[in-house]
């Protein structure tokens, strides 16, 4: 039990955090869950005291939440590591393949070409983690972190071994393939990008604002089909690199990412039909009639 006293009804959670903390400095503010009921949800910390006390005491729950990391930190971690990971197999380190082979065989264009749009899509992550997505001061569980990082890692690994690789078989139909996936690709990668400023733009933020429409830019036109294109594009992106390197693991990955999307996208249309009911009911989430 910590007794906390003359604590001001204007008070949020977040300052009686920072209050728990000092009677109990092992259990820092973003480690602190709070309830008002055993199991119930985390409250969050933007609520203040006079809204939730019936009486001059209040009771509330404590959960540790284990240790934190922030959602800057944790998006950098995973995208770094596979834009540097990729970059080791792709000047074939000795320790990876045969050398004597690695030097008989000559690389494809599209080996070059797959390093490049590989690189973009995580630099691109990277530079909107820093410079355009409005992220909250919240924190997320390590083990999350760690769960991303062995997704994101690992298939880069797996992939890059792949593509890289002295025996790599190029695409079926050649150029054209290659040609035709690497532009549907960057042109995903810029639609993605452009949605992403859109979605950060301050007229679009939160509840207050209205959803999303589309401007003169066409990579914004998507918000008329659907109300996740960010979605949208980062999965043509990943068929795309499928298409122009034409191997197994990037086909798994981008199944994978496909499901994922989806899920995240279905509960983000969700939200929107609770906010902007009428300018959403008639959109899809994030493919027009499959999703």
């Amino acid at each position: 039990f910590c007794f906390l006293f003359q604590v001001a009804p204007s008070s949020t959670l977040l300052d009686v955090k920072h209050k728990f903390h000092k009677a109990c400095p092992q259990w820092y503010p973003s480690r602190v869950g709070l309830q008002l009921e055993c199991n119930g949800p985390y409250l969050k910390d933007s609520i203040n005291i006079q809204s939730l006390a019936v009486s001059s005491i209040i009771t509330l729950y404590f959960t540790d939440l284990g240790q934190q990391v922030g959602w800057t930190t944790f998006f950098l971690t995973e995208y770094t590591g596979p834009l540097l990971i990729y970059l080791l197999f792709y000047i074939r380190l000795s320790t990876i393949y045969d050398q004597v082979e690695s030097t008989k065989n000559f690389r494809h264009p599209v080996v070059h070409l797959a390093c490049f749009c590989h690189c973009l899509h995580y630099i691109r992550h990277l530079l909107e983690t820093l410079f355009v997505h409005k992220l909250s001061g919240g924190h997320t569980p390590l083990k999350n972190m760690i769960k991303g990082c062995a997704f994101y890692w690992g298939f880069t690994s797996w992939i890059a071994y792949y593509i890289n690789h002295p025996q790599y078989t190029p695409p079926s139909f050649g150029h054209r393939q290659v040609s035709f996936a690497a532009l549907a690709f960057l042109m995903c990668e810029a639609g993605n990008h452009f949605i992403n400023v859109a979605l950060a733009h301050e007229n679009h933020a939160g509840s207050k604002g209205c959803f999303p429409s589309p401007t003169y830019n066409p990579f914004t036109w998507l918000f008329l089909l659907v109300s996740c294109p960010n979605y949208t594009y980062e999965i043509g992106s990943w068929i795309s690199f499928t298409v122009m390197t034409q191997t197994l693991p990037v086909g798994i990955f981008a199944f994978l990412m496909v499901i994922q999307m989806s899920l995240w996208a279905q509960k983000k249309h969700k939200l929107y039909l609770k906010r902007f009911h009428p300018e959403v009911r008639r959109k899809a989430a994030m493919i027009p009639i499959i999703f």
